[in-house]
């Protein structure tokens, strides 16, 4: 769902999901670069301490960028970066036309969050990506790409195996 929320400074996406699974082990998902590969297709790399950077590998290629950092990690409860730098080299590997990466690439950097709070036998993840502006090109990739990352992390978690997309 997309929203405009006054408090993140412009348009925002959140995704809410159950996962069968504990704080911790929804935690790991999120910070071992092993499962984030598995699920996502991207390697994570950071020490995850507030302040921290984040290395993203990705289709070959590796953006490190000293803005693309860990806003907030209390584990396992609360996880906050900066998103990626949209590099050239991100853009060919990912097939992304043209106009498509030179709109990306033109906007400020967004921020995603994971909250995860525990209930009986399961956990809520919430994944909220805001700091886009109206018309934001990485805001339509993003909400047409976090259903997919989450029910891959969700179906990994539960059964071992995440889902494969084409």
């Amino acid at each position: 769902m997309t929203t405009n929320d006054p408090g993140t400074q412009g348009l925002q996406f959140v995704y809410a999901t159950y996962i069968k699974a504990t704080p911790e082990q929804l935690w790991q998902a999120l910070t071992d670069p092993s499962f984030t590969e598995r699920y996502w297709g991207v390697a994570l790399r950071s020490d995850w301490k507030q302040g921290s950077a984040i290395t993203w590998e990705v289709a070959g290629v590796t953006i490190a960028d000293p803005e693309q950092v860990v806003l907030a990690a209390d584990e396992p409860r609360r996880l906050a970066f900066t998103w990626h730098t949209i590099t050239p080299e991100f853009g060919a590997a990912v097939g992304a036309p043209g106009d498509e990466f030179a709109a990306m690439a033109a906007e400020g950097r967004s921020r995603v969050a994971f909250e995860i709070e525990p209930l009986t036998d399961m956990a809520k993840l919430t994944v909220t990506h805001s700091g886009f502006e109206e018309g934001s090109a990485v805001l339509a990739g993003v909400t047409d790409g976090w259903p997919g990352v989450v029910a891959s992390l969700k179906t990994l978690l539960e059964t071992g195996e995440p889902l494969v997309f084409s």
